[in-house]
């Protein structure tokens, strides 16, 4: 039986995890965790088939994500994946999704007669009936190849992973702490490089201890924090509670019984037990500062004695206090399993940095006090993914930009994709729009001035270099990216020149939205009127001196102005998604492909011609124009054909990469019936809601949001829709309509219906208005 076979007879049962649990464990109560299928997105269209997703234990934002490891990961592999058939460890993880590199990872081994150091040797086999996952506890019976076998299962806090093996009772066995190992930098599996540590047993203590330099990533970061972090290391303190009967160190395959201390390159150490102990627990802190606070965020998370039941209980309950704000009603069991797990993936990213009220920054090479998160893509997730969050992990949002505000005063500029430190993938400065829309939504707690700062240096201070910088992806020996281009060009006559810099063409239009973005959060904050109106004016400018009316596509432009070719200038999209690209000014853009009707014939041509690609980002909000064209049961079909045929709950349930959430984010919004086109506009497009109904408890309010659209199964289109029982005619409700609770009552038909189209010229003649006077 398939590992998702077996999940799916365990749900079915209705007895869920329970049915093959110990019988110590009470396992709280909730429809929603029983049916989050941590395979899903386990395969796809990466190189080793995983997706982007690994089926971990932890709570949400954990710091740490353990994982049955099956393959060494580095960029473009990670440490799980669903056709494997040998386990070589539990792997505590710090890789954010499949294109960013390892940090500071440990692995905990499991073994009986003679040690196994080398990951080619230590594989144990395992059947897939024996295997439960859960966000709270795995479970596998592996086969130690001479006829015994050893249970192994696993649970985890944020910071500390909590493991326990039944060995057979007839045999000696051991559990080795990988500390350093071989480590590919890059995509390329042979660029092979040897991260330093250390290692030290403890017998008194029953503690094996250690730590490594291993970031993948460190060969992109930006120049000027560099050598800051290079001294970068991970640490661990594995605490055991059974006594030692012997220990020792292995380094270069070599075994030195008895020996406590060991630094260096692929090193290990061991704990062996008596024939006869039977089980061993055995817990993991890890910690970004030093062993002591490894050892401390030990004892604060998971104390002495703490029983395994009882930290996956903890665990469980913390996915269940998010998972089940929702209720669905109107929904298959595959559908819940889609439904829930993709709002499990939503809440893994950005993760946890800080420990004990303290952070390690990589920037400055200093610990701080306060919060920090870590695994930023914000090129993906501030398309719909922090949007998310807003609504449902509000209470985080203050401490993650805080966070991001910490890495401006360390580093000098707001991160694109950070992975401990910034790593200069992608393009555009995208934490302006999680600001901005932080502001316009009304979250407080973080310092709006700083904000401000750190913002408007991205619209207004080019990088170091930048007139001779291609900043190619993932290029080498370059300082911050940040917006490349700026000090030219961009700022003179409106693009980014292809001749001149990367993926030119999608940094214009980035750019030019991050000023919307920009433009929004200094009205918001009241900032001077020709900051504002420049702002404005060049977001508004900016997307359209790439449009080639020729040929009616945006086309990247040279230095002196020539047409850099239709192929150019794009970062993983084209031409076909690219020009769809001006998410803050449709009716200009609507109006430059001829008016709203050869808009929507343009919309049906990319849609028809197989040009969208769900599977990367920049597609994501295309289905959504034609509702704001006047066309809004256009947008209700093709939002129901991209859900059936890229999302279900097979490891290939996901068409492309997680991206830290935004895949998942995509789905849910779709799912309850809206989505945020523009996101620091504050607003949503209405599309085509799945199910009968869906009850939505939001944090920090009393009052639910009720979405009822009965029928909604097999009738995807609108007749009608209603808040609080005020009829809506346009295609666009506003965050605040459903941010503190309502009832939103769609009225829901088999036949297309013109419901939203006539009021749309009105919405656009009022948007145009409100932008001038903000």
């Amino acid at each position: 039986m398939s590992k998702i076979s077996a999940f799916l007879v365990l749900l079915s049962s209705g007895l869920g995890l329970a049915s093959k649990c110990p019988p110590s464990f009470s396992i709280p109560k909730s429809e929603a965790v029983d049916h989050v299928n941590p395979l899903i997105g386990n395969g796809g269209d990466t190189p080793n088939g995983s997706g982007g997703m690994i089926p971990s234990t932890a709570p949400p934002f954990a710091m740490t994500r353990w994982v049955a490891q099956t393959h060494q990961n580095y960029v473009s592999v990670t440490p799980y994946n669903h056709t494997a058939t040998t386990i070589h460890g539990f792997q505590g993880t710090h890789q954010p999704a499949i294109w960013m590199g390892e940090s500071g990872q440990v692995v905990v081994v499991p073994g009986t007669g003679s040690v196994k150091s080398k990951f080619e040797d230590r594989g144990l086999r395992f059947s897939d009936d024996t295997q439960i996952i859960s966000p709270s506890y795995y479970r596998v019976e592996l086969d130690t190849g001479d006829g015994g076998r050893i249970l192994a299962e696993q649970s985890a806090t944020s910071r500390v992973g909590h493991l326990r093996f039944t060995f057979p009772t007839e045999q000696s066995a051991y559990v080795l702490l990988e500390a350093t190992r071989p480590t590919p930098i890059t995509y390329i599996p042979t660029n092979i490089t040897y991260p330093l540590g250390s290692i030290a047993v403890d017998p008194a203590r029953r503690e094996i201890t250690g730590s490594n330099s291993e970031r993948q990533d460190w060969i992109i970061t930006p120049t000027s924090i560099a050598q800051n972090a290079s001294n970068f290391k991970g640490y661990f303190c594995a605490r055991f509670d059974t006594p030692f009967a012997k220990f020792g160190v292995i380094q270069n395959g070599s075994e030195i019984a008895g020996e406590k201390t060991g630094k260096g390159s692929l090193l290990s150490a061991y704990a062996r037990f008596p024939v006869g102990t039977g089980k061993v627990n055995v817990r993991v802190g890890v910690s970004f500062i030093s062993v002591d606070q490894a050892r401390r965020n030990l004892d604060a998370e998971i104390a002495n004695g703490v029983a395994l039941e009882e930290t996956a209980r903890r665990t469980r309950t913390a996915w269940a206090e998010k998972l089940d704000r929702i209720q669905l009603e109107g929904a298959s069991e595959a559908d819940k399993e889609v439904f829930y797990t993709a709002f499990f993936h939503t809440l893994q990213y950005p993760y946890e940095q800080d420990e004990g009220g303290r952070y390690y920054s990589g920037y400055d090479n200093r610990v701080h006090q306060g919060k920090s998160y870590t695994g930023y893509s914000i090129w993906d997730t501030f398309r719909g993914e922090w949007a998310w969050l807003i609504l449902f992990a509000p209470e985080r949002i203050p401490s993650m930009i805080t966070s991001m505000l910490q890495d401006y005063k360390e580093g000098g500029w707001l991160p694109m994709w950070k992975n401990i430190v910034e790593t200069n993938i992608m393009v555009g400065t995208h934490a302006d729009s999680l600001i901005a829309e932080a502001v316009v939504k009304g979250i407080k707690g973080f310092d709006t001035d700083l904000a401000w700062e750190a913002a408007y240096k991205d619209a207004t201070v080019p990088p170091k270099n930048d007139g001779n910088t291609r900043y190619a992806d993932r290029e080498e020996n370059v300082d911050y990216e940040v917006r490349a281009g700026l000090s030219s060009v961009y700022t003179e006559n409106g693009w980014v020149a292809d001749d001149v810099h990367s993926e030119s063409a999608s940094r214009t239009l980035d750019y030019a939205y991050d000023d919307y973005a920009l433009y929004r959060l200094a009205a918001a904050l009241g900032k001077p009127k020709d900051i504002v109106n420049t702002l404005r004016d060049r977001a508004m400018a900016a997307p359209f001196t790439l449009f080639n009316n020729a040929t009616g596509f945006m086309e990247a432009r040279n230095a002196n102005g020539s047409w850099a070719g239709p192929d150019a200038g794009w970062t993983e999209g084209d031409k076909w998604a690219y020009t769809f690209d001006v998410v803050h000014d449709i009716p200009s853009l609507a109006a430059y492909r001829g008016g709203n009707a050869s808009f929507v014939q343009s919309l049906d041509d990319h849609f028809d011609g197989g040009h969208n690609d769900h599977t990367n980002e920049p597609s994501h909000h295309i289905p959504y124009l034609y509702a704001l064209a006047g066309a809004a049961s256009k947008t209700q079909e093709r939002v129901r054909e991209i859900a059936k045929a890229n999302y279900n709950n097979t490891p290939i349930g996901l068409s492309g990469n997680e991206d830290c959430g935004q895949m998942s984010a995509w789905y849910l919004f779709s799912a309850l019936g809206f989505y945020p086109v523009n996101p620091a506009s504050g607003d949503y497009v209405v599309g085509s809601p799945f199910f009968d109904k869906a009850t939505i408890h939001l944090p920090g309010h009393t009052k639910p949001l009720v979405i009822t659209s009965a029928g909604a199964p097999n009738a995807p289109y609108v007749r009608g829709l209603s808040i609080d029982g005020k009829e809506v005619k346009s295609t666009v409700i506003s965050h605040k309509q459903i941010a503190t609770g309502g009832n939103l009552q769609f009225e829901m038909s088999k036949e297309p219906q013109t419901w939203g189209g006539t009021e749309m010229l009105s919405y656009w003649m009022n948007f145009v208005e409100r932008q001038k006077v903000l």
